[in-house]
């Protein structure tokens, strides 16, 4: 049975992921170092996380191809929503996040060969139209929201993915071997982004102190806590309405993102109505999808 203390919870959960956007924008080094301490540190984190519960590490040597391999995704999707953040700004990063619901509804049928529902088709569709009303009226930072839309296509990606090893491994085990995988992603990336995109073709390896702080911050409580409360809190509360409310990631990560930066966050009034409708399309996603299951078992009842 779930108490008030457990939902308080879920949105403080929801809140640290919104949180994510603008911890990189407060972090110095570039996206991709960024990236390199975050899945390190993470990995550290949830093996003493297994460690201490007593979960197992082992799994099978095709699961354990198929779930690093799946870490490398997770690895692209941080760079990609990092570096939206830093050549945009949090908002903008988040609304291209926010896209990933939808992705995922075209996603998981092709990947679990199941029939595609016409009201996702309906609801991709509007998300489009949002995008649109951005784009078309002087956007000043299209490769932001492209990053951001791919942040929110590889997190679809992944997830989808997860969905088979979820059944017969444990959460925790499958985050862990995801975030070596990530790790190793962006440790091979590195010689690419240094001789292509890094500036003076150098390296920023040496955070400051308030660096490791964020980035600690970010390791620990935005990644490790966050998604081992979220696991938890599953106990209680049902998928749908855990679903429902990390929805509102993006609704939080923008409002705290106008508080603390103020007028480096602030947009056209076009931006706001093209992320209403894309927000609003996600919103009513699990929605949709819950009310088209009780429909379906109606006649069975």
């Amino acid at each position: 049975m779930a108490s008030t203390a457990d939902y308080f919870k879920l949105h403080f959960v929801v809140f640290l992921w919104g949180f994510t956007a603008i911890l990189g924008l407060l972090i110095s080094i570039p996206a991709v170092e960024m990236v390199l301490y975050r899945t390190l540190l993470a990995a550290i984190g949830l093996a003493v996380l297994i460690t201490v519960t007593g979960n197992s590490f082992k799994v099978d040597k095709v699961d354990l191809i198929g779930i690093l391999g799946t870490g490398f995704i997770v690895g692209i999707h941080w760079i990609a929503f990092f570096a939206s953040a830093k050549v945009s700004n949090a908002s903008v990063s988040l609304v291209g996040f926010a896209t990933g619901s939808l992705w995922t509804a075209f996603l998981e049928p092709m990947i679990s060969r199941t029939r595609v529902k016409t009201f996702e088709v309906v609801l991709g569709i509007i998300v489009v139209i949002g995008l649109y009303i951005i784009f078309s009226f002087d956007f000043q930072f299209p490769l932001g929201l492209i990053l951001g839309i791919a942040s929110g296509f590889t997190i679809a990606l992944f997830t989808v993915i997860n969905a088979k090893y979820v059944k017969r491994i444990h959460p925790y085990t499958i985050t862990f071997l995801e975030m070596i995988g990530a790790f190793a992603c962006t440790l091979m990336f590195l010689p690419f982004y240094k001789n292509i995109w890094a500036t003076n073709q150098t390296l920023q390896l040496l955070p400051t102190a308030m660096d490791w702080f964020y980035i600690c911050i970010l390791s620990f409580v935005c990644s490790v806590y966050a998604y081992s409360a979220g696991i938890e809190l599953l106990k209680r509360l049902s998928v749908f309405f855990v679903q429902l409310t990390s929805n509102l990631e993006p609704v939080y990560g923008i409002i705290m993102a106008v508080i603390i930066f103020g007028d480096t966050e602030k947009m056209k009034t076009e931006f706001y109505i093209g992320t209403a409708v894309i927000i609003l399309a996600v919103i009513a996603h699990p929605l949709i999808k819950e009310k088209s299951i009780r429909d379906y078992k109606a006649p069975d009842q």
